[in-house]
């Protein structure tokens, strides 16, 4: 049921801040500078990582959820945006 390569790497651009998580959680895995010597280590930059990536990926659905919201309210009739208050509307604010 997973993502193809193609997909995923798509996905992923269409959220910079959540690739660069993904990309820093590699890292930590690859331990290509082999700093990681304990297991304890490599266990907290992890848990870091998850962290961060929870952070950035609840942001993501936020601002995913207000850009639906805001269409769907610009969609309904009646819905006056923006403009500026009459000088009848200002005793009313």
């Amino acid at each position: 049921m997973g993502l193809n390569d193609e997909v995923l790497l798509d996905r992923l651009n269409e959220h910079p801040g959540l690739r660069k998580q993904v990309e820093s959680m590699l890292l930590v895995v690859s331990d290509e500078k082999g700093e990681l010597q304990e297991a304890d280590a490599a266990e907290m930059q992890l848990i870091e990582q998850m962290r961060r990536m929870g952070q950035e990926s609840l942001q993501a659905w936020a601002t995913g959820q207000a850009a639906k919201a805001a269409e769907l309210a610009g969609q309904e009739s009646g819905v006056w945006r923006g403009g500026k208050k009459t000088p009848v509307a200002q005793h009313l604010w």
